[in-house]
């Protein structure tokens, strides 16, 4: 087993506050339930708004619509959270009589923060970056060696505690957690030892098997430390959820229990009215959402874009709205061609970004180009789709998203390497330019996802009543 340092317990301090936006923060001798009113469930998530990112659209729209099924959510997250992306605008959809109970967490961060004597970057910048200082190389070798499952495994003691506390005096019938990052799962597993309570683990992201963890220097010994508390949690929770059919099939195949499978989805309520609009068109318009980084490269899509359209008249435009990586930025600056093609308006809020669909006559998907790629559905697949807008996407033409995406009639799934196909899917797009196609999206609605997480608490909170 690792080495594991202590946690601070002093810094230990719930508060009391309120806002309009629901948020509450609640001492440990608070007793905050209803008796009367619904079936409650606790869901633990690291990140919740203002946290920017699909993890956080999941757990927000599914406490949005839990309600209208006989479940009141309580949110149980970080106070003092360390994450880059924020979406402000997020706090606005979280409803007034949603309570979330937010408690102290210590990252080790702060510590690198302090060596380097600046700001520490996203994990996944400092791992793609060419030029590692010694401090990041220390940094990378501590989190992949000694902070497992994660750097947020100082939460799991302390939240396990003060939760055991709050449940005691509640009427909580069902726990939920969602990772990553994984050690949310250790409070669930840990709280279900102790109270008995039922408790769904959900899988946004694979566990053992995440690519993530092969880009750490990672030793065997750590590596079968993680297989380990993984299957603790497969074989203890009462139900076992992930988001695609492929990462479904690799947790039962380690498990060896069944895995119920819910997408990320769309809420309805998001889509403006002007997307039903014919998207401009005198401008060839391909846009982009999310993050760029070390496993989504965007290059060869650049490269057929630039075949397809640098010897013609027809205006193009493709914009990367969201972090970009710095080498695909450099890239972009060192092509005369695209630089005069390729903007960056950099990270928009989730309002934002529907003027970007609205512009759109082609939307680009960049799926990862590794071993977890056939089963990787990024929570925007199914917002794009709703757009009605063709999507344009590289990755695993044989993978989930591809699935989805030719069932739909949404658009086409391009290796990487398909430069040729690619730039003639781009050439035929300039000329057959119409509204987009919906479809019947229904399965993938937030509301109706939603329907199947309160069917399976049913299920669950029944079979051990």
């Amino acid at each position: 087993m690792p080495l594991l340092m202590g946690y601070p317990a002093a810094n230990i301090r719930p508060q009391l506050s309120s806002s309009a936006s629901g948020i509450q923060l609640f001492p440990k001798n608070s007793i905050f339930v209803h008796m009367d009113e619904k079936n409650r469930v606790l869901i633990i998530t690291y990140y919740w708004p203002p946290s920017a990112g699909s993890g956080v659209q999941r757990w927000l729209k599914f406490a949005k619509y839990l309600p209208e099924y006989g479940w009141e959510p309580v949110i149980f997250t970080p106070e003092n959270p360390d994450f880059e992306l924020k979406d402000e605008s997020l706090l606005q959809e979280v409803s007034k009589d949603t309570e979330v109970l937010k408690f102290p967490i210590w990252e080790p961060y702060g510590i690198f923060r302090r060596l380097k004597k600046a700001p520490v970057k996203d994990p996944g910048i400092i791992l793609e970056s060419k030029k590692k200082s010694l401090t990041d190389r220390l940094a990378i070798w501590l989190r992949a060696n000694l902070l497992v499952p994660d750097p947020r495994v100082f939460w799991v003691k302390p939240s396990t505690d003060f939760l055991l506390g709050i449940i005691e005096k509640s009427n909580i019938k069902a726990i939920i957690t969602t990772g990553p990052p994984h050690s949310v799962h250790l409070i669930g597993r840990n709280i279900k030892r102790k109270s008995g309570l039922p408790w769904i683990a959900d899988f946004r992201d694979p566990w053992s098997s995440w690519e993530f963890l092969d880009t750490l220097p990672m030793l065997q010994p750590v590596r079968n430390w993680h297989h380990k508390l993984e299957l603790s949690v497969l074989r203890e929770a009462n139900a076992v959820v992930t988001i695609s059919p492929t990462f479904k099939q690799e947790l039962e195949t380690i498990g060896k229990r069944k895995v119920r499978l819910i997408t990320n989805g769309f809420d309805s309520s998001d889509l403006p009215d002007s997307l039903t609009n014919l998207p401009e068109r005198d401008v060839f318009h391909v846009v982009y959402t999310g993050i760029i980084d070390a496993i989504r490269n965007p290059l060869p899509f650049m490269q057929a874009f630039k075949n397809a359209f640098s010897a013609g008249e027809k205006k193009v435009r493709l914009t990367f709205v969201g972090r970009v990586s710095e080498q695909v930025q450099q890239y972009v600056q060192e092509d005369p061609w695209l630089r005069s093609q390729v903007d960056f308006p950099g990270y928009l809020s989730h309002k934002e970004v529907f003027a970007y669909y609205q512009k759109a006559s082609l939307l680009l998907l960049i799926l990862t180009n590794t071993k977890n790629a056939k089963g990787n559905i990024p929570g925007k697949l199914f917002e794009y789709m709703a757009t009605g807008r063709k999507i344009i996407a590289l990755g695993d033409p044989d993978g989930d998203s591809a699935t989805i995406i030719q069932e739909a009639n949404a658009g086409k799934v391009f290796r990487h390497e398909a430069l040729e196909d690619m730039k003639a899917y781009l050439q035929d797009r300039v000329t057959v330019l119409s509204e987009g196609e919906k479809g019947n999206l229904e399965a993938f609605d937030r509301k109706f996802l939603t329907g199947k997480l309160a069917q399976l608490l049913n299920e669950t909170t029944d079979s051990i009543s």
